[in-house]
């Protein structure tokens, strides 16, 4: 026998549940809002941005969060990488088993993150992207004035916020700091190139601010990262979003720009130490690229090693053996890491991510404009893995979240956007 439930007592637990789902939603774009904060500092492990994910999941878990269902390939992707580099773990011979254990768990962390970053913009794509992009700039702007006032000497303590003379600002690697300041840049770069007069002039100089910060890194492929990265947000809106007097305001624009990156690069260059390091490092090869044991050198040797073992060797296990240095190539080194099935899933998350950003350019919509800077950022990202280890960046997986998450809610359009062409 069963007793019917009062319709206020049903009234009553449907508004306690709606009341508790605004609750949970306000309470999670706060804690992402600090997650994606805290990602420009991580001196010390575990970093904030992982004690602030964990939190911001256990919300979403509890409710303030909705899976999509175009996101459920991604969460294939993960679930089909896990086992794989579970077994590569146990290939170890030189390594720990735990030290290997601990940086395969890092690896699928790493890329929960993604799946939950995805979900989170595909929710509401303008508004949860322009909550992330201003958190993201806001962290990003910190770190590079900070890393370029450092490397000038102005920082008292400035030798924590460097390394051999370059600038890492709250990273413990220049490498890993100069490309982390490459997709808020983009954002500033799509603001001078589309926005307002007054949001133009204010992305314009925030964009140099980061520009700056870039250079003094120092990294050669944050260099060429910020180059491709920049020239495919500007071809990208020239040819999909700009009207005809934008396209005029860009083309001046652009010439102004290349006036300013000389101006500013004569006057960083007009410092002796400042342009004997980029002298040093500008050189397409140096010792340690050369020879049979270089970058280059040795990648033959890794990839042979790759070949010869289907359930990898385990992570990290490479510089026990002939060579020690890593080959600094991503794409050989998760073979290594995870073997074969381990790195199909990887390759396959960067292909499935390219193509889906690729096709999704193609269709019109407001929310391209949140894409063009996104997509710009992770192509040339995936090339940069090719000559550098970036299986442990964190903005690494946090672009190709937001990839999938544009791509998923493309459709979902606010009626900001419908009355006019907000930017993020």
């Amino acid at each position: 026998m069963t007793t019917a439930i009062p319709a206020g007592e049903t009234d009553t637990r449907a508004l306690g549940r709606a009341f508790l789902s605004a609750r949970m939603q306000g309470l999670l774009k706060v804690l992402v809002t600090v997650w994606i904060f805290s990602g420009a500092f991580v001196l010390i492990e575990p970093s904030p941005y992982e004690v602030t994910f964990l939190a911001a999941f256990a919300v979403a878990l509890a409710g303030g969060l909705k899976l999509h269902r175009d996101t459920l390939p991604l969460l294939a992707l993960i679930l089909l990488f896990a086992p794989f580099a579970m077994i590569a773990v146990f290939q170890v011979r030189f390594m720990d088993v735990s030290d290997a254990l601990l940086f395969t768990l890092v690896t699928i962390f790493l890329m929960i993150t993604s799946y939950f970053a995805a979900n989170f913009v595909a929710q509401s794509p303008f508004s949860n992207m322009r909550l992330i992009g201003n958190a993201y700039i806001t962290a990003a702007l910190i770190a590079s004035v900070v890393g370029t006032l450092a490397y000038l000497g102005l920082l008292p303590g400035e030798g924590v916020f460097l390394l051999y003379g370059r600038a890492k600002a709250f990273f413990k690697d220049p490498n890993v700091f100069g490309p982390f300041l490459i997709l808020p840049a983009m954002f500033l770069l799509q603001r001078a190139l589309l926005g307002t007069p007054r949001r133009a002039l204010i992305g314009g100089a925030l964009y140099m601010v980061l520009f700056v910060g870039v250079f003094v890194s120092f990294s050669r492929g944050a260099w060429g990262h910020f180059a491709a990265s920049s020239a495919m947000v500007f071809f990208l809106c020239f040819f999909l979003e700009a009207r005809a007097q934008d396209k005029v305001r860009m083309l001046l624009l652009a010439v102004g720009g290349v006036m300013v990156f000389a101006a500013a690069l004569m006057v960083l260059l007009s410092i002796d130490s400042v342009a004997e390091l980029f002298v040093h490092r500008f050189s397409l090869t140096q010792s340690y690229d050369t020879g049979e044991t270089g970058r280059f050198g040795r990648i033959g040797y890794a990839l042979d090693l790759a070949l010869s073992n289907p359930w990898g060797i385990g992570p990290l296990e490479f510089s026990f053996l002939k060579i020690v240095e890593l080959p600094h190539n991503t794409y050989i080194n998760v073979i290594h890491a995870y073997g074969w099935g381990g790195a199909l899933a990887y390759f396959s998350l960067v292909v499935w991510t390219a193509w889906r950003s690729v096709s999704t350019l193609s269709r019109r919509s407001p929310n391209r404009l949140l894409l063009i800077p996104v997509f710009s950022t992770a192509i040339p990202l995936f090339m940069l893995a090719g000559i550098i280890d970036t299986d442990h960046w964190r903005h690494w997986f946090l672009v190709v979240g937001l990839v999938w998450g544009i791509t998923a809610g493309y459709d979902t359009i606010t009626a900001d956007q419908r009355q006019g062409r907000p930017l993020i």
